[in-house]
Protein backbone atom coordinates (compact mmCIF):
# COMPACT_ATOMS: atom_id res chain seq x y z
CA UNK A 1 0.00 0.00 0.00
CA UNK A 2 1.66 3.23 -1.18
CA UNK A 3 1.59 5.30 1.79
CA UNK A 4 -0.66 8.58 2.34
CA UNK A 5 0.81 12.14 0.97
CA UNK A 6 -1.37 14.98 1.50
CA UNK A 7 1.09 16.97 -0.26
CA UNK A 8 0.23 14.73 -3.37
CA UNK A 9 -3.24 15.11 -2.88
CA UNK A 10 -5.44 18.33 -4.77
CA UNK A 11 -8.45 19.76 -3.21
CA UNK A 12 -11.20 22.12 -4.56
CA UNK A 13 -12.71 24.20 -2.45
CA UNK A 14 -16.41 25.84 -3.80
CA UNK A 15 -17.98 28.58 -1.64
CA UNK A 16 -19.43 32.11 -2.32
CA UNK A 17 -18.86 33.26 0.87
CA UNK A 18 -14.64 33.98 1.40
CA UNK A 19 -14.47 33.57 4.95
CA UNK A 20 -15.84 30.24 4.14
CA UNK A 21 -13.14 29.79 1.98
CA UNK A 22 -10.42 31.31 3.82
CA UNK A 23 -10.56 29.27 6.91
CA UNK A 24 -10.89 26.06 4.74
CA UNK A 25 -7.94 26.62 3.19
CA UNK A 26 -5.96 27.96 5.89
CA UNK A 27 -6.67 24.37 7.52
CA UNK A 28 -6.25 22.12 4.44
CA UNK A 29 -3.22 24.07 3.41
CA UNK A 30 -1.14 24.22 6.92
CA UNK A 31 -1.55 19.92 6.74
CA UNK A 32 0.19 19.93 3.51
CA UNK A 33 -2.94 19.49 1.07
CA UNK A 34 -2.96 21.32 -2.31
CA UNK A 35 -5.59 23.73 -3.07
CA UNK A 36 -7.67 25.68 -5.12
CA UNK A 37 -11.01 27.20 -5.10
CA UNK A 38 -14.03 28.23 -6.84
CA UNK A 39 -16.10 31.42 -5.96
CA UNK A 40 -19.09 30.46 -8.00
CA UNK A 41 -20.49 26.83 -9.88
CA UNK A 42 -19.36 27.68 -13.38
CA UNK A 43 -16.01 29.12 -11.63
CA UNK A 44 -15.97 25.82 -10.01
CA UNK A 45 -17.12 23.62 -12.88
CA UNK A 46 -14.20 25.41 -14.99
CA UNK A 47 -11.76 24.50 -12.45
CA UNK A 48 -12.73 20.86 -12.47
CA UNK A 49 -11.81 20.27 -16.11
CA UNK A 50 -8.61 21.53 -16.10
CA UNK A 51 -7.51 20.99 -12.68
CA UNK A 52 -9.18 17.94 -12.08
CA UNK A 53 -8.85 17.65 -8.29
CA UNK A 54 -8.40 14.50 -5.99
CA UNK A 55 -11.64 15.65 -3.84
CA UNK A 56 -14.29 18.29 -4.13
CA UNK A 57 -15.45 20.56 -0.83
CA UNK A 58 -18.82 21.99 -2.25
CA UNK A 59 -20.89 24.36 -0.47
CA UNK A 60 -24.72 23.23 -0.85
CA UNK A 61 -25.85 26.59 -0.90
CA UNK A 62 -24.43 28.11 -3.92
CA UNK A 63 -26.56 30.42 -5.72
CA UNK A 64 -27.37 30.30 -9.39
CA UNK A 65 -27.02 26.58 -9.29
CA UNK A 66 -27.46 24.39 -5.74
CA UNK A 67 -24.61 22.38 -4.82
CA UNK A 68 -27.14 19.15 -5.34
CA UNK A 69 -27.17 19.99 -9.07
CA UNK A 70 -23.28 20.79 -8.85
CA UNK A 71 -22.91 17.63 -7.92
CA UNK A 72 -25.51 15.60 -10.21
CA UNK A 73 -23.62 17.29 -13.16
CA UNK A 74 -20.18 16.01 -11.81
CA UNK A 75 -21.40 12.44 -10.83
CA UNK A 76 -23.63 12.27 -14.58
CA UNK A 77 -20.01 12.90 -16.09
CA UNK A 78 -17.92 9.60 -16.64
CA UNK A 79 -14.40 11.86 -16.40
CA UNK A 80 -15.51 13.26 -12.51
CA UNK A 81 -17.97 11.32 -11.43
CA UNK A 82 -14.95 9.40 -9.19
CA UNK A 83 -13.82 12.64 -7.76
CA UNK A 84 -15.43 12.82 -4.29
CA UNK A 85 -17.43 15.07 -2.87
CA UNK A 86 -18.52 16.37 0.74
CA UNK A 87 -20.72 19.04 1.20
CA UNK A 88 -20.16 21.65 3.59
CA UNK A 89 -23.18 22.94 4.89
CA UNK A 90 -25.41 24.84 7.95
CA UNK A 91 -28.57 22.80 7.02
CA UNK A 92 -29.79 20.16 9.42
CA UNK A 93 -32.48 19.19 7.88
CA UNK A 94 -33.07 15.74 7.02
CA UNK A 95 -34.32 16.29 3.13
CA UNK A 96 -31.36 17.78 2.83
CA UNK A 97 -28.76 15.43 3.99
CA UNK A 98 -30.85 12.27 1.90
CA UNK A 99 -30.56 14.76 -0.93
CA UNK A 100 -26.30 15.26 -1.05
CA UNK A 101 -26.19 11.61 -0.46
CA UNK A 102 -28.38 10.76 -3.45
CA UNK A 103 -26.80 13.53 -5.26
CA UNK A 104 -23.64 11.12 -5.19
CA UNK A 105 -21.92 13.00 -2.30
CA UNK A 106 -19.76 11.00 -0.27
CA UNK A 107 -20.05 12.84 3.03
CA UNK A 108 -21.01 16.11 4.83
CA UNK A 109 -19.70 18.67 7.64
CA UNK A 110 -21.96 20.81 9.02
CA UNK A 111 -20.72 24.49 9.28
CA UNK A 112 -19.26 25.89 11.43
CA UNK A 113 -17.06 23.03 11.15
CA UNK A 114 -13.59 22.10 13.70
CA UNK A 115 -10.60 21.54 11.38
CA UNK A 116 -9.88 18.30 13.22
CA UNK A 117 -12.91 16.77 11.70
CA UNK A 118 -12.61 18.67 8.64
CA UNK A 119 -8.95 16.97 8.30
CA UNK A 120 -10.54 13.75 9.39
CA UNK A 121 -13.07 13.81 7.10
CA UNK A 122 -10.69 14.74 4.17
CA UNK A 123 -8.35 12.15 4.43
CA UNK A 124 -10.34 9.26 4.78
CA UNK A 125 -12.00 9.34 1.88
CA UNK A 126 -8.91 10.53 0.02
CA UNK A 127 -7.46 7.51 0.96
CA UNK A 128 -10.72 5.35 0.52
CA UNK A 129 -10.25 6.95 -3.58
CA UNK A 130 -6.45 5.96 -3.49
CA UNK A 131 -7.65 2.37 -2.19
CA UNK A 132 -9.98 1.98 -4.61
CA UNK A 133 -7.33 3.51 -7.75
CA UNK A 134 -5.09 1.09 -6.43
CA UNK A 135 -6.94 -2.30 -6.24
CA UNK A 136 -8.94 -1.31 -9.45
CA UNK A 137 -4.92 -0.95 -11.32
CA UNK A 138 -4.33 -4.53 -9.40
CA UNK A 139 -7.67 -5.88 -10.93
CA UNK A 140 -6.51 -4.63 -14.02
CA UNK A 141 -3.24 -6.28 -13.89
CA UNK A 142 -4.57 -9.59 -13.17
CA UNK A 143 -7.04 -9.14 -16.04
CA UNK A 144 -3.84 -8.87 -18.18
CA UNK A 145 -1.92 -11.57 -16.70
CA UNK A 146 -5.50 -13.86 -17.61
CA UNK A 147 -5.19 -12.80 -20.98
CA UNK A 148 -1.61 -12.80 -21.53
CA UNK A 149 0.96 -15.45 -22.68
CA UNK A 150 3.49 -15.63 -19.41
CA UNK A 151 6.31 -15.48 -21.70
CA UNK A 152 5.78 -13.68 -24.69
CA UNK A 153 3.75 -11.17 -23.53
CA UNK A 154 1.00 -11.93 -26.29
CA UNK A 155 -2.37 -12.92 -25.90
CA UNK A 156 -2.71 -16.56 -24.92
CA UNK A 157 -4.30 -19.31 -26.12
CA UNK A 158 -7.44 -18.64 -24.38
CA UNK A 159 -7.77 -14.80 -25.40
CA UNK A 160 -7.04 -15.63 -28.57
CA UNK A 161 -9.63 -17.56 -29.00
CA UNK A 162 -12.21 -15.48 -27.43
CA UNK A 163 -11.21 -12.82 -30.07
CA UNK A 164 -11.22 -14.84 -32.96
CA UNK A 165 -14.83 -16.35 -31.75
CA UNK A 166 -16.01 -12.56 -31.28
CA UNK A 167 -14.41 -12.02 -35.20
CA UNK A 168 -16.18 -14.86 -36.75
CA UNK A 169 -19.47 -13.81 -35.17
CA UNK A 170 -19.28 -10.50 -36.55
CA UNK A 171 -18.51 -11.62 -39.85
CA UNK A 172 -21.52 -14.07 -39.75
CA UNK A 173 -23.77 -11.58 -38.64
CA UNK A 174 -22.69 -8.50 -40.82
CA UNK A 175 -21.44 -11.03 -44.07
CA UNK A 176 -17.94 -9.63 -43.62
CA UNK A 177 -14.80 -11.89 -44.20
CA UNK A 178 -11.39 -12.16 -42.05
CA UNK A 179 -8.27 -14.44 -42.73
CA UNK A 180 -6.02 -16.30 -39.72
CA UNK A 181 -2.68 -17.70 -39.90
CA UNK A 182 -1.06 -20.53 -38.14
CA UNK A 183 2.40 -19.77 -37.82
CA UNK A 184 4.36 -22.61 -36.62
CA UNK A 185 8.48 -22.39 -36.33
CA UNK A 186 10.48 -24.85 -37.84
CA UNK A 187 12.99 -27.44 -36.14
CA UNK A 188 12.32 -25.44 -32.90
CA UNK A 189 12.74 -29.10 -30.20
CA UNK A 190 16.14 -29.19 -32.28
CA UNK A 191 16.98 -25.39 -31.03
CA UNK A 192 15.82 -26.27 -27.32
CA UNK A 193 17.91 -29.63 -27.84
CA UNK A 194 20.57 -27.94 -28.97
CA UNK A 195 21.18 -24.59 -27.25
CA UNK A 196 19.49 -24.86 -24.37
CA UNK A 197 15.75 -23.76 -23.06
CA UNK A 198 17.34 -20.09 -22.41
CA UNK A 199 17.98 -19.64 -25.83
CA UNK A 200 14.71 -21.12 -26.86
CA UNK A 201 12.63 -18.74 -24.80
CA UNK A 202 14.67 -15.99 -26.21
CA UNK A 203 13.96 -17.30 -29.67
CA UNK A 204 9.99 -17.37 -29.03
CA UNK A 205 10.04 -14.14 -27.19
CA UNK A 206 11.77 -12.29 -30.63
CA UNK A 207 9.78 -14.14 -32.86
CA UNK A 208 6.82 -13.04 -31.41
CA UNK A 209 7.93 -9.31 -31.50
CA UNK A 210 8.57 -9.43 -34.96
CA UNK A 211 5.32 -11.13 -36.05
CA UNK A 212 3.06 -8.42 -34.03
CA UNK A 213 5.40 -5.82 -35.97
CA UNK A 214 4.10 -7.19 -39.05
CA UNK A 215 0.47 -6.75 -37.77
CA UNK A 216 -2.23 -3.66 -38.00
CA UNK A 217 -3.81 -2.47 -35.04
CA UNK A 218 -6.96 -4.15 -35.75
CA UNK A 219 -5.60 -7.49 -35.99
CA UNK A 220 -5.08 -10.10 -32.97
CA UNK A 221 -2.18 -12.06 -32.40
CA UNK A 222 -1.39 -14.48 -29.71
CA UNK A 223 0.80 -17.99 -29.03
CA UNK A 224 -1.35 -21.26 -29.40
CA UNK A 225 0.48 -23.19 -27.72
CA UNK A 226 4.61 -24.48 -27.90
CA UNK A 227 6.07 -22.50 -30.54
CA UNK A 228 2.64 -21.97 -32.55
CA UNK A 229 1.36 -18.47 -32.93
CA UNK A 230 -2.31 -17.22 -34.65
CA UNK A 231 -3.06 -13.92 -35.73
CA UNK A 232 -6.37 -13.06 -36.52
CA UNK A 233 -7.01 -10.56 -39.67
CA UNK A 234 -10.05 -8.61 -40.10
CA UNK A 235 -11.39 -7.42 -43.50
CA UNK A 236 -8.24 -9.54 -45.20
CA UNK A 237 -9.12 -11.72 -48.02
CA UNK A 238 -7.45 -14.91 -48.88
CA UNK A 239 -4.67 -13.13 -51.28
CA UNK A 240 -3.64 -9.85 -49.31
CA UNK A 241 -3.43 -12.67 -45.79
CA UNK A 242 -1.01 -14.69 -48.07
CA UNK A 243 1.06 -11.55 -48.73
CA UNK A 244 1.61 -10.92 -45.35
CA UNK A 245 2.22 -14.61 -44.51
CA UNK A 246 5.19 -14.49 -46.99
CA UNK A 247 6.32 -11.18 -45.52
CA UNK A 248 6.25 -12.89 -41.76
CA UNK A 249 8.38 -15.85 -43.46
CA UNK A 250 10.92 -13.28 -44.67
CA UNK A 251 11.18 -11.31 -41.28
CA UNK A 252 11.83 -13.93 -39.18
CA UNK A 253 14.21 -15.50 -41.95
CA UNK A 254 16.21 -12.71 -41.07
CA UNK A 255 16.29 -12.42 -37.68
CA UNK A 256 19.58 -12.84 -35.91
CA UNK A 257 19.41 -14.30 -31.90
CA UNK A 258 21.90 -14.50 -29.80
CA UNK A 259 22.51 -15.12 -26.20
CA UNK A 260 25.99 -16.21 -24.79
CA UNK A 261 27.70 -16.09 -28.31
CA UNK A 262 25.21 -18.64 -28.99
CA UNK A 263 24.08 -17.83 -32.77
CA UNK A 264 20.60 -19.16 -34.26
CA UNK A 265 18.59 -18.47 -37.28
CA UNK A 266 14.75 -19.75 -37.45
CA UNK A 267 12.13 -20.08 -39.97
CA UNK A 268 8.43 -20.42 -40.15
CA UNK A 269 5.99 -22.60 -42.16
CA UNK A 270 2.37 -20.63 -42.29
CA UNK A 271 -0.99 -21.43 -43.39
CA UNK A 272 -4.09 -19.44 -44.59
CA UNK A 273 -7.47 -19.67 -44.08
CA UNK A 274 -10.19 -17.25 -44.67
CA UNK A 275 -13.41 -17.05 -43.34
CA UNK A 276 -16.26 -18.86 -45.48
CA UNK A 277 -19.98 -18.74 -44.96
CA UNK A 278 -20.12 -22.52 -44.93
CA UNK A 279 -18.02 -22.85 -41.87
CA UNK A 280 -20.15 -23.69 -38.92
CA UNK A 281 -17.55 -22.00 -36.12
CA UNK A 282 -14.31 -20.76 -35.47
CA UNK A 283 -12.26 -24.10 -35.20
CA UNK A 284 -13.43 -25.14 -38.83
CA UNK A 285 -11.29 -21.99 -39.90
CA UNK A 286 -8.21 -23.04 -37.40
CA UNK A 287 -8.40 -26.33 -38.77
CA UNK A 288 -8.37 -25.56 -42.67
CA UNK A 289 -5.18 -23.29 -41.36
CA UNK A 290 -4.07 -25.86 -39.51
CA UNK A 291 -4.13 -28.81 -42.37
CA UNK A 292 -2.28 -25.50 -44.91
CA UNK A 293 0.34 -25.27 -41.92
CA UNK A 294 1.36 -28.89 -42.01
CA UNK A 295 1.03 -28.63 -46.01
CA UNK A 296 3.83 -26.20 -45.64
CA UNK A 297 6.25 -28.05 -43.34
CA UNK A 298 5.47 -31.02 -45.86
CA UNK A 299 6.57 -28.91 -48.88
CA UNK A 300 9.79 -28.17 -47.25
CA UNK A 301 9.12 -25.56 -44.49
CA UNK A 302 9.86 -21.63 -44.33
CA UNK A 303 6.91 -21.40 -46.60
CA UNK A 304 3.17 -20.50 -46.78
CA UNK A 305 0.44 -22.83 -47.88
CA UNK A 306 -3.29 -21.81 -48.35
CA UNK A 307 -6.30 -23.42 -47.03
CA UNK A 308 -8.99 -24.17 -49.68
CA UNK A 309 -12.27 -23.85 -48.32
CA UNK A 310 -14.34 -27.07 -49.69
Amino acid sequence: MIKFRPEDCLVLLVDDVSQNLQLALEILNSAGYATIFASSVKQAIERVKTANPDLILLDLMMPEMGGIEVCKRLKSDNLYAHIPIIFVTDSNKKEDIINAFNSGAVDYINKPFHSWELLARVKIHLEMKKTQEELKNINSQLEKLVRTDSLTGVNNRREILSLGEKEFQRCRRYHRYFSLLVIDMDYFKHINDTFGHLLGDKTLITVAGAIKNCLRQVDSFGRFGGEEFVAILPETNLEDAETLARRICQVINKLNIEIDRQKVRVTASIGVATFSTQDNNLEEVIERADRAMFAAKNQGRNRVSLGKTV
